[in-house]
């Protein structure tokens, strides 16, 4: 007789506690990373002292700063060959995500302490894995454009190099402020789909970026990281503002999902969503898009009325990406761009306090099955 795991539960883990963090934590509607509120972080931080924070436990101090900045700034070059190589690999017809996976996959090829077990080889190859990254994303689309690599500014940030690379011409300030809030916002939340990926893979003490592609392989899926551009296309279905209510009241009505709204942990509404929306208003009046936002807020009441629920991060950051003229597509390689961070700073703690995840399962299958020879 098979065991019968009476508490195993089948929706998702919802309620279990899977490990101990001290990463980042979620209670109510209040979102911190190390202790800190996103809210204080969104509006006095920057990406890279955030990273310093997920990575270190503490933030730096001034010299620390300068000296992880730098360091982290000179890694965001690809190595030789490798643009090249990254070239040959299909692209059309083919999901930004899955190229990002092949081409982290690739990356780990010219990285020469990828196998490395030491702490320092650790914290280089996250280094070069949080700056690269970005890159990695603007160049997928340069090759799209049938445009050239455009090579990084190393005395610049990780945003400011993003939309350089990307577009190839100076960024705008606003936009760079605008990015840089956005990768705080995605850098970490508590034990999410990817990031127990990530430490399901990293259990096995494979390396760091065996662990990281698997994390983008979670957070390809749309009820993950691919929300946020399922959001865009669902504005852009719409088509209006005096659309927007019915389309939405169908949809409901249908019982069909709307894309951004709910979210398995927070039930009194996400901070971040807060945060995205009073930038998404005001980037999208700028850029002439106003109707987005008018659409976005009409969709947010009309939920919250006849549903009870409240937009997530997902919700607004996509009119956000829009406003700034980033691709549909590319939002949720952006989001890994940023998370890669927060994905990093739980490969480290698992690795610190380790035992390899081996849940089991609860059996519904048949018993007591005997082998006959074909008739």
């Amino acid at each position: 007789m098979a065991e019968t795991y009476e508490g195993a539960v089948d929706r998702g883990l919802e309620g279990v506690v899977a490990c101990t963090t001290g990463v980042s934590s979620i209670v109510d509607a209040t979102l911190c990373y190390r202790g800190f509120k996103i809210e204080d972080l969104a509006a006095h931080s920057n990406y890279e002292e955030v990273v310093f924070l997920l990575w270190n436990d503490r933030l730096p101090t001034a010299a620390e700063y300068e000296t992880f900045t730098q360091e982290l700034w000179a890694s965001q070059s690809l190595p030789v060959g490798l643009v090249e190589t990254l070239k040959s690999l299909p692209h059309k017809g083919v999901h930004p995500m899955a190229w990002l996976r092949t081409a982290t996959s690739l990356l780990a090829l010219y990285d020469d302490q990828a196998q490395n077990d030491d702490d320092v080889s650790r914290k280089s190859v996250a280094m070069r894995l949080t700056a690269k990254l970005g890159t990695l994303v603007a160049l997928l689309e340069r090759i799209r454009q049938g445009k050239d690599y455009v090579q990084p500014n190393t005395d610049r940030s990780l945003a400011w190099n993003f939309l350089y690379m990307m577009i190839g011409a100076e960024p705008q300030s606003e936009f760079v402020k605008v990015l840089d809030t956005c990768l705080i916002l995605h850098a970490d939340h508590e034990l999410n789909c990817s990031a127990f990926s990530a430490r399901v893979t990293s259990s096995s003490l494979s390396d760091i970026y065996s662990a990281v592609v698997s994390a983008i392989g979670a957070l390809k899926g749309p009820l993950h990281g691919g929300a946020n551009e399922q959001v865009m296309l669902m504005l852009q279905k719409i088509g209006s503002v005096d659309g927007a209510k019915e389309w939405v009241t169908k949809a409901l009505a249908n019982k069909e999902k709307v894309m951004g709204f709910g979210h398995r942990v927070y039930k009194n509404g996400d901070p971040r969503a807060k945060i995205l929306r009073g930038m998404s208003q005001e980037l999208c009046e700028k850029s002439g898009k106003a109707e987005f936002y008018d659409m976005s807020k009409v969709i947010d009441d009309t939920v919250q009325a006849e549903k009870g629920l409240l937009p997530n991060v997902d919700f607004y950051s996509a009119t956000v990406y829009n406003a700034m003229g980033i691709p549909t597509d590319l939002y949720t390689p952006i989001f890994a761009f940023s998370r890669v961070s927060g994905w990093l700073a739980h490969i480290f703690e698992q690795y610190a306090n380790n035992r390899i995840y081996r849940p089991r399962g609860k059996w519904n299958g048949k018993e007591n099955q005997v082998w006959k020879p074909r008739s």
